[in-house]
Order: C-alpha cells, then structure tokens, then sequence
C-alpha cells in the first residue's frame, strides 16, 4: 500500500553538505538542484556564473516550489566562492570524470566533514581552476553506451551516497 503523504515530518536539521553549482543555465537542472537539497536536507545551494536563480516561473514549477525553503545565494565568481567555502572548512569535491577522479563509492566522508558538492554545466564540465582546488574528484562509474548523465540525475545520486556515509559516520538529522 502507498504511504500516505500527509506522514511526512519534514526536519529543519540539514547535513553538512552543500552544492555551488556553476554555469547550471535550464530551468530542469536548477529547480531539479533544488528538490533534491530540499529532499535530502541540504544546508545550501550557491549558484554561480551564469547559473539560472530565482524567481523564475518554470525553476519554480520544476523544483514544487523548494526554492522558497532551501537556503541560496547568488555568487558570480564560483572560485572565489569555492576559496570561501574552504576558508570556513568545507571540502571541495568535484563531480566529474577526470584522468585523476575516484568513484564516488570510494570518496571517505567522516562526521567532522563539511562538504561542498561542486557541479558544472553539461556543456563545459567545472572550469580547471576549482578542480586545481578540489580535495576530492569523484565521479560515479557509467556502465551503459553514454559516458555521462543529466546534472540534477548525477548530483541526486553523489547526494543519496555522500549523505548515506555523513549518517554512517554518526551525523544526524
């Protein structure tokens, strides 16, 4: 039998994780961003570049409207977010496939982690720079004929681990 959704507690705790999501310009992707950070307790979305923002009429329609409980900000230089981000002690882990990146399943997440998810346009990928700066490169290993999938598809599965390995850790909710 289906669960009735009206049990549904949400929790106002989130998981020391966020995203800064670079040149992410279709409605799909960012309001997809945003329903994933709001379904699994994400602390914050910062979207860089020429990342698409609120308020925006299809964003809203994609994301049912989590844009208006999922914390945001708007920063136009993404390296100089990500230079902020570890100055307060977050690791910047990059996810893409590079000549030096692990799989996902093998990035270590301990309960003192605060991480920032890093994720780039289809189009271009993350620029050179962050991934100099990056602690962690991962990427989630492609098995089918496509060596790549859809940004909202791809950040909602390094979510669903890194959030599972921050709970085994001891962190919660």
């Amino acid at each position: 039998m289906q669960k009735d959704h009206s049990a549904h507690r949400p929790s106002s705790q989130h998981y020391p994780l966020c995203y800064l999501a670079i040149d992410i310009r279709t409605p799909t992707n960012v309001g997809g961003l945003f329903r994933i950070a709001d379904a699994l307790a994400i602390e914050k979305i910062y979207l860089a570049g020429n990342s698409l923002t609120p308020p925006n009429s299809k964003l809203r329609k994609i994301s049912r409207s989590t844009e208006k409980h999922v914390a945001y900000a708007y920063k136009e230089n993404a390296l100089e977010t990500a230079r902020h981000l570890k100055s307060l002690g977050y690791r910047l882990v990059c996810l893409e496939i590079t000549s030096s990146s692990i799989e996902l399943d093998q990035l270590s997440v301990g309960a003192q982690d605060r991480i920032c998810l890093v994720l780039g346009s289809e189009k271009d990928g993350i620029p050179h720079e962050l991934l100099a700066l990056a602690d962690a490169t991962v990427h989630i290993p492609m098995y089918g004929t496509n060596s790549s999938m859809n940004v909202a598809a791809a950040c909602a599965i390094a979510t669903y681990d890194i959030t599972g390995k921050l709970r085994r850790a001891g962190v919660q909710l």
